[in-house]
C-alpha cells in the first residue's frame, strides 16, 4: 500500500496537524515506511502460536465475592463534611 499526497493531507486534517506543502513529501515517505513495516508483519508465520496479552504467564488474584456492609460505617463517614445515621448528606442539586 502506498500513500499519496492527498492522503497525507487528509491524515493531517484528521489528526489536526497542519502540514505545509513542502512537508508533504517527508510525511509521505515516513508513512510509506511505516506501512511497509506493517506489511512485513503479515509474512511472519504465527501458525500454532496462541494469542496472548503478555509475554509472561499471569493469573488474576481473585477474592471471594461476598456481599457485606463494610461492618464499620462510623469509620466510613467519619471524614464526611455532613452525615446522619451513617449516611452521607449532600446538598440538593435538583431544583
Amino acid at each position: 500500500m502506498s500513500v499519496d499526497a492527498k492522503t497525507v493531507k487528509r491524515i493531517g486534517s484528521l489528526a489536526r496537524i497542519r502540514i505545509e506543502d513542502d512537508e508533504v513529501g517527508a510525511y509521505q515517505e515516513e508513512l510509506n515506511a511505516i506501512l511497509g513495516f506493517v506489511e512485513q508483519l503479515s509474512e511472519v508465520d504465527v501458525e500454532g502460536v496462541a494469542p496472548m496479552t503478555s509475554v509472561m504467564p499471569m493469573t488474576l488474584r481473585l477474592r471471594d465475592d461476598v456481599v457485606s456492609d463494610g461492618e464499620y460505617p462510623e469509620k466510613i463517614v467519619a471524614n464526611a463534611p455532613l452525615s446522619e445515621d451513617n449516611f452521607f448528606m449532600v446538598p440538593k442539586v435538583i431544583e
